[in-house]
Formats: structure tokens, C-alpha cells, sequence
């Protein structure tokens, strides 16, 4: 059982690891404007992070991370822009009664934070998963179109990703391992607005294991496909011939992520679809936008923005289970030159 918070807003800083990185910089210099003097970026490079006024906090070392937490004393939420080995930091930000915005998407690391729930509710600390595009965005998406037809039965995400943007190693990183597990679902034909039909291929984003508790629906599978056709076809073929395995090797996997992150074929434009379906009725929903890397900085000062000034249940949720959240899809789509796209929901042949 979780308890509100009744404070209005909490008053100390936010410390933003990762804050000079793709996604934290969009972090930090959003909730800068909203929250001035009270945002520390921090990270790994000591040097880089204090010449933006922060501060170094090493995510590998957890009793180094500990130190910086207690010297600064007032953090009131700590949001993790990259993503640690395993959930101790988590537990550290928690036990001290700190909120934690993750915008991890390992569904093992996921797994271990929500773990944490019990702790995190007896320390009065809230934590936020699946924060991001995908995980993020799509899983709102997915909530709506659930409600929709009144409860999901299948739910189908398609993600297209513009490989022309320049992402950051963690997301890199991420990619290729998952070009690397084994995959059981089929390819599907989705239409995405402004990029026609498209072949999107089943891949490991953590949100088709994690609603289905959230959401309670029993058959969740998420699909890719990028900007670019050629380089779509060329990456899944090397899928299906078995010799992205060897990507497993930690030498292979550090030589690849090398090489995808020269790799800039397409453009920054990105597409998510959400489909819920249950008997004959469906319902969806996708979302269009420029800059995944900045979009995901978005959401998550937003949800950190939620922590500081709502009254969010405490304890361990993934984005779409805190309602306050639910619309953010409509606010980002106000301001953020993003568009959400509305299909016919009527009652209709449920495809396969």
C-alpha cells in the first residue's frame, strides 16, 4: 500500500547525473528555467560538471555516490541520466528519503529498482520508471489506448527511431545488446505518420515486459524500425543470419557500439504507435517529433517537475501508473513541436 505525499513542494535541489549529455542537458537547462539555483548537473568527468556549476558523482563507484549525496545534504530528486550496473544507487537515493527519476531501459535494472518499492515507501521516497520516448511516451500511449477499448487484450508498440541523430553511449550501448538477444514475436506492417507503412521488428524495449503488470494486459510486444529502410533491412538481416551474436563478446560489443555511433544515415525524426485491441474493438494512438534525445530530457524534467511540486504516491511506479502524468503526451505536443495522431477507434476487424 503506498501513502501520498502532503507537501505542496518540496524545497531542495535536483541533482541531475549525466547533466551534460544528450538527454541531461536538455535536463538541466530545463529545470534550470523552472527551478532557478536549485538544479546541480553532475557526472563522471569532474572537470566538465563543475564548469556548469555542479559537481562529480560517479554512478559506478555507490559509496562515492553515497559521499555526494550527503555532502550535499538538501537533494530533493536525483535524476539518473545514465544508466548504473545494478540498483544500488537506487537504493541509496531512496533509503535517504530521495526521489529517483530513472530513465533507464534495461528491463533487468528495472526490475531490481521496482524491487525497492517497500523501501522506498517506509523512507517516504518516491521513484519514477520508464521515463524517456520509449519506455516513456510509449507507455502512455499504451495506457490510453488500453482505457480505450476497455481493456487490452493485445497491445502492439511500434518505435521508429531517426538514425541520423547523434545519441549518446548509454543508448548506443543499449541498441546493440539488443540487437543481440533472441526474439520470438514476428515483423509487422504499421503505418506511422509521415513515414507510410513500415516493417518494425520485434525488440527488447523494457515497456512490453512491464505493462503487463502495470497494465494487466496479457500480450504486450514492441517493434523497431529507423528512419532509414536500408539501414533497417541491413541491421535485422544481420539479426536473422545469427552473426550479431558474437555481439555478446565484450570486445565485439565495445567495436560495434564504436562504429553505430559514426554512423549518422537518416534524420532526427522519431514515431511512436500505440495499438490496443480486445474482440473486434481497437483503438490508437502515435506520437511524432524531432530529437529523441531531447525529447527524453523533456519528459523527464517534467516528471521531476511532478515530484517537486505534486503529491505523487511514494514508493516505486513506472510513469504510466501516476495519473498526473497521463496528459503529458498533450503537453509536450503544445510546446515541443510534437503531434499526437488520433485513429478511428470504432469497433473493427482486429488484424494480425
Amino acid at each position: 500500500m503506498t501513502t501520498a505525499r502532503s507537501e505542496n513542494a518540496s524545497p531542495g535541489r535536483v541533482l541531475v547525473v549525466g547533466g551534460y549529455g544528450a538527454v541531461g542537458a536538455v535536463v538541466t537547462t530545463t529545470l534550470t528555467d523552472w527551478f532557478p539555483g536549485r538544479v546541480v548537473p553532475a557526472g563522471r568527468d569532474e572537470a566538465r560538471a563543475r564548469r556548469l556549476g555542479g559537481v562529480r558523482a560517479d554512478v559506478t563507484r555507490p559509496e562515492e555516490f553515497a559521499r555526494t549525496l550527503d555532502t550535499l545534504a538538501d537533494v530533493s530528486v536525483v535524476v539518473l541520466c545514465v544508466e548504473p550496473q545494478d540498483a544500488e544507487i537506487a537504493r541509496i537515493c531512496l533509503r535517504r528519503g530521495v526521489h529517483l527519476v530513472d530513465i533507464g531501459a534495461t528491463p533487468r535494472l528495472l526490475t531490481a529498482v521496482a524491487d525497492l518499492h517497500d523501501e522506498a515507501v517506509a523512507a517516504g521516497a518516491t521513484a519514477v520508471l520508464s521515463v524517456g520516448v520509449a519506455p516513456g511516451l510509449t507507455n502512455l500511449l499504451a495506457r490510453r489506448v488500453h482505457e480505450a477499448v476497455g481493456g487490452a487484450e493485445r497491445l502492439d508498440i511500434t518505435v521508429l527511431l531517426g538514425s541520423g541523430e547523434r545519441h549518446g553511449g548509454d543508448a548506443v550501448r543499449w541498441t546493440v545488446a539488443g540487437l543481440t538477444e533472441p526474439v520470438e514475436a514476428r515483423p509487422r506492417r504499421t503505418a506511422l505518420p509521415g513515414y507510410g507503412t513500415r516493417t518494425a521488428h520485434p525488440f527488447p524495449f523494457s515497456d512490453q515486459h512491464t505493462l503487463p503488470n502495470t497494465l494487466g494486459v496479457p500480450e504486450v510486444t514492441t517493434r523497431l524500425c529507423l528512419d532509414s529502410r536500408s539501414l533497417t533491412s541491413m541491421l535485422f538481416a544481420l539479426r536473422r543470419t545469427g552473426l550479431l551474436h558474437t555481439a555478446r563478446h565484450p570486445a565485439v560489443r565495445r567495436t560495434l557500439t564504436a562504429v553505430f555511433r559514426r554512423v549518422h544515415i537518416g534524420g532526427d525524426g522519431f514515431a511512436v504507435r500505440a495499438d490496443a485491441r480486445r474482440g473486434d474493438h481497437h483503438a490508437a494512438l502515435a506520437l511524432t517529433g524531432h530529437g529523441q534525445s531531447r525529447i527524453t530530457g523533456l519528459v523527464a524534467a517534467h516528471v521531476t517537475r511532478e515530484l517537486l511540486t505534486g503529491t505523487p504516491p511514494t514508493g516505486v511506479h513506472h510513469i504510466e501508473q501516476l495519473p498526473p502524468l497521463t496528459t503529458l503526451p498533450n503537453t509536450l505536443s503544445t510546446a515541443h513541436d510534437i503531434t499526437l495522431h488520433h485513429y478511428d477507434d470504432r469497433p473493427g476487424p482486429a488484424a494480425r
